[in-house]
């Protein structure tokens, strides 16, 4: 007996010296939706630009991935997991579905019976298509419509679509490009215009996918983009641009406003939208209720803010990365992500609606 005590104490002993990969290797995930489909641009992005030509728009080399498990840098805009993984985690998957770009015969046998998800999202892509010069939304749902014409044609398979999560997160590089396209001072005019071609294209983007099967949305909105290292390093006074916070309310309270419509118009659609602007508002008011510290510096990069150039093999980073709300000049840390699924998953009613993530799931349709 003695003996048998003394094995068990050492294998208990063993299981937590294990590297944290290898203990989350083993574990079993049992998710709460049939599949999640992601949509977006840098803040959702999971490797799909890693198999794109040229270098640009990419995070596939240090210190990208310097807390990702092995410390691998993996196309993620972040030090670590981004906010996709932390909801995936929240839904029972292991962290975001695969890139589009990577699926081949071998890995794809389950997302093609409509499990698992696939993540189409692109840095530097936006909600309009003029956006950037990577993989579009339109492009990228695009993907999703291919993808669903090699599915099973079988009754569960259209089932589990219906009853999986489409996840939206965009349009941070479409106010980017409004904003510096009209010399950081756009009129009343130009920016009433540009909320009504954005929602304009969003509406044909959610209905592309309805058409295709699509129900539960799942939306983040854009976060206070004047408040970034970017947009703090280009201010004299190192204040956030509040023009720019304010064009970004603007276009989130539109897009909150769409989804209105579409629910009466629709039938069946669900949603819920996370509020990263409100989120990540309340954080820089007061970091240390979130469990942080530094809210204007980038951990990773160079020059004022550690935002004048870019998060490189040869760029500083801190050591206290928990303790940062931004990885580099625009992306949040691993551990602002992991608030953020966390808080979208569960609530409160301040950060999400007109449901929360989990209820999102939970629903029936």
């Amino acid at each position: 007996m003695k003996q048998m005590k003394l094995v068990f104490s050492l294998l208990l002993a063993l299981f937590f010296l294990l590297p944290p990969s290898f203990v989350s290797a083993t574990k079993s995930y049992t998710p709460n939706v049939p599949a999640i489909y992601v949509f977006g641009d840098s803040t959702a992005d999971v490797g799909n630009n890693n198999y794109l030509p040229g270098n640009d728009s990419k995070a596939n080399y240090p210190h990208y991935g310097i807390d990702f498990p092995h410390s691998r840098p993996t196309g993620r805009f972040s030090n670590g997991y981004n906010g996709i993984d932390f909801v995936a985690i929240s839904m029972g998957f292991r962290r975001s579905p695969p890139p589009y770009l990577s699926l081949n015969d071998t890995n794809s046998h389950q997302i093609l019976k409509g499990f698992r998800g696939v993540n189409f999202a692109s840095a530097g892509s936006g909600i309009l298509d003029s956006t950037g010069a990577t993989i579009t939304m339109t492009k990228q749902i695009q993907y999703f419509e291919t993808l669903r014409s090699k599915m099973l044609n079988e009754s569960n398979v259209a089932l589990r679509i219906s009853k999986s999560v489409f996840l939206f997160s965009a349009g941070g590089n479409d106010i980017f490009a409004f904003f510096l396209a009209s010399n950081n001072s756009p009129n009343n005019t130009a920016i009433g215009l540009f909320y009504k071609t954005v929602v304009s294209k969003y509406e044909i983007h959610i209905k592309s996918l309805y058409g295709l099967g699509a129900r539960k949305f799942a939306v983040i909105n854009v976060p206070p983009t004047g408040c970034t290292p970017f947009a703090r390093a280009k201010n004299p006074t190192g204040a956030c641009i509040d023009g720019l916070n304010q064009i970004t309310k603007g276009l989130n309270e539109a897009i909150a406003s769409l989804f209105v419509r579409l629910v009466i118009e629709l039938p069946s659609l669900q949603y819920s939208i996370g509020s990263s602007f409100d989120l990540i508002s309340s954080v820089i008011l007061d970091p240390y209720s979130f469990g942080l510290k530094e809210v204007e510096s980038a951990c990773c990069g160079g020059g004022k803010f550690n935002a004048q150039s870019l998060c490189a093999p040869n760029s500083t980073y801190c050591m206290n990365r928990k303790q940062y709300l931004f990885w580099d000049f625009l992306h949040p840390t691993h551990a602002t992500s992991k608030l953020v699924g966390s808080t979208f998953y569960n609530g409160p009613a301040q950060f999400v609606s007109p449901i929360s993530f989990k209820q999102l799931v939970g629903t029936d349709g």
